[in-house]
C-alpha cells in the first residue's frame, strides 16, 4: 500500500491552512525579493526532498515565486533520494542549488573516525552532521535574510511549538509554512496535485535523512523515531533546526490582514 493510500486524509480545516500557507509564501517572496534587478532573492527554501519539502517546493513553483531552493547532498543519501533530486532539478521552474560537504573534511573525518563513526557516540554523530550538513548549510544561507523549511508541529515533541514565522535569530528569519499541517494534509496535497515524492515513504520512512541514520518506523512510533534511533530522544536533531519559541514580526502582521 502506498503512502498516499495510507495517509492522504485532510483535516477539516485543510482549505484554510492552504490559504494561510500560500499567503505566507507570497508575502515572503515580496518582502525578501532581490534588492536589484540582477541580484539574488534574499530568501531560499531548504529542501530535504521529504514529503513536506516537496509540497512547499510545489507551491513555490505553482505560485511562480522568485524563491530559489537548495538541497544538501551529504554524500550519504539513499539512492532513491538521489534519483528524486535529479528528477526534481529537471522539473522545477525555480532554481535548485545543490550544496555538498568539503571533500577534504569528509576524507579526514572518515580516515580518523571510521565510516561508522555516527554509531560510536552522539559527539561523533554530530561532528559528522557538522561536516556534511551544517557547514554546507552556512554556504547555502550566506547572504540570505530568510529561509523556508518544511517543519511541522506534529513531527515530534521537540517541534511541537514550531511557529509559522520564527524571528528568534536576529540575522535570519525562518519561515515554516506547513507548521499547522497534519501528515494527512501533506499527503492529501501530494495526492491532489500529483507531487513527486521519495518512494521510501511507501516503505514506512516518514522522515528521510542520510542512509546510515534513517530507518523505517513501526505503527505508533513517533514521526522521527527512525532518525538516529540508537540515541536518546532529546538528542535527535542534527543542528539544522532547534525548537523555537513562537514569535511575531511585520510579516506575520501582514499575513493577518491578507
Amino acid at each position: 500500500m502506498s503512502a498516499i493510500e495510507l495517509y492522504a486524509r485532510p483535516s477539516g480545516d485543510f482549505d484554510a491552512k492552504l490559504v494561510e500557507t500560500k499567503a505566507l509564501l507570497q508575502t515572503a517572496a515580496r518582502d525578501y525579493a532581490a534588492e536589484s534587478l540582477v541580484g539574488p532573492a534574499l530568501i531560499t527554501q531548504a529542501s530535504s526532498l521529504g514529503a513536506e519539502d516537496m509540497v512547499v517546493s510545489h507551491l513555490i513553483n505553482l505560485l511562480a515565486l522568485d524563491i530559489p531552493i537548495f538541497v544538501l547532498e551529504t554524500g550519504m543519501l539513499h539512492a532513491e533520494t538521489l534519483q528524486l533530486l535529479e528528477q526534481f532539478k529537471a522539473r522545477s521552474r525555480t532554481q535548485v542549488n545543490v550544496f555538498t560537504p568539503k571533500n577534504e573534511a569528509v576524507v579526514q573525518f572518515v580516515a580518523r573516525e571510521g565510516k561508522d563513526a555516527m554509531y560510536k557516540s552522539i559527539t561523533l554523530r554530530k561532528a559528522c552532521c557538522d561536516i556534511r550538513k551544517m557547514e554546507p548549510l552556512e554556504r547555502a544561507l550566506a547572504g540570505k535574510k530568510a529561509w523556508i523549511t518544511g517543519l511541522r508541529r506534529e513531527q515530534s515533541g521537540a517541534r511541537a511549538d514550531v511557529p509559522l514565522i520564527d524571528t528568534t535569530n536576529p540575522d535570519r528569519t525562518k519561515l515554516n509554512p506547513l507548521a499547522n499541517w497534519t501528515w494527512g494534509d501533506v499527503w492529501h496535497y501530494i495526492n491532489v496535485h500529483g507531487v513527486d515524492y521519495n518512494p521510501l515513504h511507501d516503505q514506512f520512512f516518514p522522515s528521510i535523512g542520510c542512509a546510515p541514520c534513517t530507518r523505517a518506523v513501526s505503527v505508533g512510533e513517533d514521526f522521527r523515531s527512525g532518525r538516529w534511533w540508537w540515541e536518546d530522544e532529546t538528542a535527535k536533531e542534527c543542528g539544522l533546526h532547534v525548537s523555537p519559541a513562537p514569535a511575531t514580526s511585520s510579516l506575520s502582521s501582514a499575513l493577518t490582514s491578507a
